[in-house]
This record gives structure tokens, C-alpha cells and sequence, in this order.
């Protein structure tokens, strides 16, 4: 699957929004589809700060437990209650209802270090990372 075009991307498959902030952050079809199926979701609070490549929640799958990592800086507005209810939307919905959290950024995304273009992600993705 290709990623979406609009998004921008971390080397440890998270996305986020460019249009606006706060910025919508979610993790990568690639992600998702190497987790299994995803049966629980931690997510930090509301108010709270993240750090960019620092974990800031937890999916566990049938198949392991993976840190969600921050792909930029900024404090979270709002999380997902949907996906706390219903971790399934990661797997079948990761671009769309299975977002995690918004962050309002400190940086403009187009303007943080580190981040891929859809493009550079799936080449990087076809490497095998």
C-alpha cells in the first residue's frame, strides 16, 4: 500500500498532518499491518507533552507490544477515544478513524527535522525498515 501523499512520516512509522495545527498523528498501514491485529491502546493525556522520537503511548498486538513514538514536539489537545474503545481501527482504518492523538506543534511539520515525504517513506519501507 502506498503512503497518502499529504502526510509526512517518521522513521519509526508514525504520520502527521502538514495542513494546520494542531497536527493529527497516527502510525503507518506498514506499521500496522507489521503489528497484527492491534487489541489494546495506551495513549498520553490530554495537557500533556511529547518529544520527538520519545515513546508517548503503547499498542499491543497479538503479536508484540510496540511504543507509539512521538514524531514532533508539541503538547497533546486531544486523543482518539474511539481507538481506546476500539484498537481495531488501527489495523483496518490507520490514515483515517484510527488516529491516535493531536498535537499542537511547536514547529510547524513541514519544518521538523528528521521527517519523510510519502515518497522517501515508501522507500524507505521497501528496504525492509
Amino acid at each position: 500500500m502506498s503512503a497518502p501523499q499529504n502526510l509526512l512520516y517518521s522513521k519509526d512509522h508514525e504520520w502527521l498532518t502538514t495542513d494546520g495545527n494542531p497536527a493529527v498523528i497516527g502510525i503507518s498501514q506498514h506499521a500496522a499491518d507489521a503489528l497484527g491485529d492491534v487489541v489494546f491502546v495506551q495513549l498520553p493525556e490530554v495537557g500533556s507533552r511529547v518529544t520527538a522520537g520519545e515513546p508517548c503511548g503503547e499498542l499491543e498486538s497479538t503479536k508484540s507490544v510496540s511504543d507509539i513514538f512521538a514524531p514532533a514536539d508539541g503538547e497533546v489537545v486531544e486523543v482518539n477515544e474511539a481507538v481506546v474503545n476500539d484498537p481495531s481501527l488501527v489495523n483496518s482504518d490507520p490514515y483515517g478513524d484510527g488516529w491516535l492523538i493531536k498535537v499542537h506543534l511547536d514547529t510547524p511539520a513541514a519544518e521538523v527535522d528528521g521527517l519523510l515525504s510519502a515518497d522517501e517513506y515508501t522507500a524507505f519501507t521497501d528496504t525492509g525498515a
